[in-house]
């Protein structure tokens, strides 16, 4: 009975231990996760942002076969000393579409004397000094006289008085002093310019206007659902009617919201068009990030639709979708900047992992200039091979890393994204990355740092149209502050049903006035 008592307390301590083993396993698997994840936000908070590689970096790939130059001679030492004048300064071409003004200096009649044998003076050379003078925002008031005219011979006559009044154009406000510049200038400051409205209400002080930002609010409100829909609306149109889409969401504010905490995130989503084709850039406030949003704004879309992933998208039918690589190798280089410099095996596979996805990039950025159809084929050649080698070492480093840890994640989420990520091989119009998406929604994620969030949905609407048409124009190379100023002239005095006279100001439109247009420097 003695020895039972011993064996049975003996396998008691063998299972203790074997469990504070795994216990001590899983605590230490756990410590290390929340070690990479404090690196990771020391690293986001104070490191540097930017994910690209020195370009001297080894590659995965056959570098040693690659860089072998076996009938090259060994170098020998060459020392070449020359000068050259360093260009300091600004690029003077860049003044060439600006206006000039010339101010000359000449000597009096009376001057022109030589003060040697008092001979005349001509004009020998000119010395030349170019400046750029700088004019500060003007004020003033435009009167709209409109004359009223009557027949004097009808007057005497006794009988019916025609009267005829002069053509006036429409006002962008009715009953307000709202002028198509002042709107444009407002808008243009607050979307393109990120300059809240609460600051521009004092910078009107400083030019000695009282004008609130309510006034602002509401005139920008009234610009975009008056008259600025009519154009979206019909970009939206132009946008469901191209072969690739990129979209993209991120995170906003509202304070109004029917049900919802003034704290509760709403969102701001984007959706874009590829190249060739005319460059469309929407955005369209929801207050949530529910599939259903996309699924309605790509009603009758069919075709490619880029995104970084977010299953939000998979509801969107009649779509192919493409996923993005920048995102797959933001994974891999946050594992590297989680990592603890002695951390050597670990810091190589992750290194792997961001070369394969940077030789990816390496191709397309050799492939930029070729046709889609030519590019398509280049792709099978040299992007293909790169493609199953990175798929075969992925599957290989999923058994041999923790799930949970940095590398375990951007290596599942390879995986899991992977028939969206090679995707971009199908056609050659597509890109690697939704990196298209994401530098359109800057400039909104810039805007929010500084004006924090929207007073209520009709406001956020509001803003999403600015936006969509401000970020439009740029991409069409024009300029916003007159290309805005321009439709708010145009839009009060035509037929807003009439979709050829609604064509004619879109931002690609050859009917823009080039006064609208960005100067092409090239």
């Amino acid at each position: 009975m003695k020895l039972n008592t011993e064996g049975s307390s003996n396998r008691t301590l063998e299972d203790t231990c074997k469990l504070q083993a795994q216990q001590i396993e899983e605590l230490t698997a756990k410590l290390n996760w929340y070690e990479e994840q404090f690196r990771l936000s020391q690293q986001k908070r104070f490191g540097a942002s930017s994910e690209q590689t020195h370009p001297d970096q080894l590659s995965v790939f056959n570098e040693a076969e690659k860089e072998l130059r076996p009938a090259k001679e060994e170098p020998t030492i060459e020392e070449i000393t020359y000068k050259r004048k360093k260009n300091k300064g600004l690029n003077k071409k860049s003044f060439d579409d600006l206006p000039v003004e010339v101010v000359e200096y000449k000597l009096e009649e009376e001057d022109k004397i030589c003060p040697t044998c008092n001979g005349p003076l001509h004009e020998m050379s000119k010395e030349i000094r170019k400046e750029l003078i700088i004019i500060p925002a003007q004020v003033k008031v435009v009167e709209h006289v409109r004359y009223v005219y009557a027949c004097r011979q009808c007057e005497k006559d006794n009988t019916t008085t025609p009267i005829i009044t002069a053509k006036m154009p429409n006002p962008v406000l009715p009953g307000s002093f709202a002028s198509p510049s002042l709107l444009a200038y407002i808008m243009n400051r607050k979307y393109s310019e990120a300059v809240p409205l609460y600051r521009q209400e004092q910078q009107f002080i400083n030019f000695g206007i009282d004008l609130s930002r309510q006034n602002f609010a509401n005139w920008i409100i009234h610009g975009a659902n008056n008259w600025l829909k009519y154009l979206y609306d019909r970009m939206h149109y132009y946008l469901l009617n191209e072969t690739v889409i990129f979209a993209d969401e991120t995170t906003m504010q509202v304070l109004d919201e029917e049900g919802k905490k003034p704290t509760s995130k709403s969102y701001m989503w984007l959706y874009g068009t590829g190249t060739p084709g005319p460059q469309i850039f929407l955005y369209e406030y929801q207050p949530s990030r529910a599939s259903k949003h996309p699924k309605e704004f790509l009603k009758g879309f069919k075709g490619f639709l880029q995104t970084d992933g977010y299953q939000g998208y998979n509801d969107v039918s009649d779509v192919i979708q493409v996923g993005c690589f920048a995102h797959a190798r933001r994974g891999f280089t946050d594992t590297l900047k989680a990592l603890p410099k002695d951390s050597t095996v670990s810091k190589t596979n992750a290194q792997e992992g961001v070369d394969f996805c940077n030789e990816l990039f390496r191709i397309e950025r050799a492939l930029k200039e070729l046709s889609p159809e030519e590019r398509y084929i280049k792709r099978l050649e040299q992007s293909k091979p790169v493609l199953e080698a990175f798929l075969s070492w992925l599957n290989i480093k999923k058994e041999q890393v923790l799930p949970k840890s940095n590398l375990g994640k951007a290596i599942n989420y390879c995986l899991n994204q992977w028939s969206k990520l090679e995707s971009f091989m199908l056609d050659g119009r597509l890109e690697i990355s939704n990196n298209r998406a994401e530098r359109a929604i800057k400039p909104f994620v810039i805007g929010r740092k500084n004006f924090l969030f929207s007073k209520s949905p009709k406001g956020a609407t509001a803003s999403a149209m600015v936006y969509s048409v401000i970020e439009t124009a740029k991409a069409n190379g024009l300029n916003p502050f007159y290309y805005l100023n321009y439709l708010f002239e145009k839009l009060p005095n035509i037929d807003l049903e009439d979709m050829d006279e609604l064509d004619k100001l879109l931002p690609w439109s050859n009917s823009i006035p080039e006064g609208c247009k960005i100067p092409n420097k090239n």
